[in-house]
C-alpha cells in the first residue's frame, strides 16, 4: 500500500517532549519501510530528568541527541531547534522526505512548508495527535499499533477461551471508515466496477493520512477489506510473477 515509488533519503527528526522512547526500535522499523534514514535526530532539554528514558536507546540505533535548554518554563524548548533544523537540512537537497515523529500540533505549519517544497513527509506520533498535524502529512501513523508497543493489560483467559476466540479488531472497522473505502473504491472502479487493492490502498491514504489496517486489528489491508464481505467482493488474479497475486475489490450490487 506504500505510495513511495523509490527508495527515499528521509531526516528523522524526534521530539523527545511529546513522544514515549518505550518503542525505538519500532518505530525505526517502520521508518525503514518508507526509505533510508539518513539523518537521525532527537531533541530535548537532557539536563532534564524525564530526559533520562531516551539515554540508553539512542546509541543503539544511532540517533544523534540535540540539547536544547528550556529558557522558559511551560513552553517545549525542542519546538524551535527541530524547525531550524528541518530547514536546514530542506534547503540542503540531501534527502528527499522527513518523518517528524511528535504528537504536537505545533509542528503541522512545518510539516504542510515541506510538503510545499516537494517533500514527502511521515508523521508518527500517539493517538491524542491533533488532527491538524496528522491532515498536514502525507502519511500518519500511530505508535499504538507499532510492533513492540505497550499494550493494555487483557484478562486472563482459560484454555477454552483461547479454543473459542476469534481474531477481533482493536477497533471496530466504523461507518466513516466504511463509507471512505466505498467511496474510494467508486472514484477509480473500472466499468465492470472493479478496483486494483493497491490504487485503493493509496487514495484512501491520500484522502486520510492516519489510514491504518493495523489501527482496526489487522495486518494488512486485502484481510481487513476480506473482512468486509458483506459489501465488498475480492477476487485474486494470477499476475506475471508465479506465485503472485493482484488483488482487486469492488463493490457488491454495484
Amino acid at each position: 500500500m506504500s505510495q513511495y515509488t523509490k527508495e527515499l533519503k528521509l531526516a528523522v527528526l524526534i521530539d523527545a517532549d511529546n513522544v514515549p522512547y518505550s518503542n525505538v526500535k519500532g518505530m525505526m522499523e517502520e521508518i525503514a519501510k518508507f526509505g533510508t534514514p539518513t539523518t537521525k535526530r532527537i531533541y530535548a532539554d537532557w539536563t532534564k530528568p524525564n530526559a533520562g528514558g531516551w539515554k540508553s536507546v539512542l546509541l543503539e540505533h544511532a540517533i544523534t541527541p540535540i540539547q536544547q535548554y528550556s529558557y522558559t518554563v511551560g513552553k517545549n524548548s525542542s519546538d524551535s531547534a527541530m524547525i531550524i533544523d528541518a530547514m536546514d537540512l530542506l534547503y540542503s537537497d540531501k534527502v528527499d522526505g522527513f518523518c517528524i515523529v511528535s504528537s504536537d500540533s505545533d509542528f503541522t505549519r512545518l510539516a504542510i512548508r515541506l510538503r510545499e517544497s516537494g517533500m514527502k513527509v511521515i508523521g508518527i506520533g500517539e493517538q491524542k495527535t491533533p488532527n491538524s498535524f496528522i491532515v498536514a502529512c502525507d502519511r500518519f501513523i500511530y505508535i499504538e499499533v507499532l510492533d513492540g508497543a505497550i499494550k493494555k493489560k487483557l484478562p486472563k483467559r482459560t484454555a477454552t477461551d483461547t479454543k473459542k476466540a476469534t481474531p477481533k479488531s482493536l477497533n471496530k472497522v466504523d461507518l466513516h471508515t466504511i463509507e471512505l473505502i466505498e467511496s474510494t473504491i467508486e472514484d477509480i472502479a473500472d466499468d465492470s466496477g472493479w478496483a486494483f487493492l493497491g490504487d485503493v490502498g493509496n487514495l484512501i491514504v491520500k484522502k486520510k493520512p492516519e489510514f491504518d489496517p493495523r489501527n482496526y486489528g489487522f495486518s494488512k489491508l486485502t484481510p481487513m477489506l476480506k473482512s468486509l464481505t458483506d459489501i465488498l467482493e475480492i477476487d485474486e488474479r494470477d499476475s506475471d510473477k508465479k506465485g503472485i497475486k493482484h488483488v482487486y475489490v469492488r463493490l457488491r450490487f454495484s
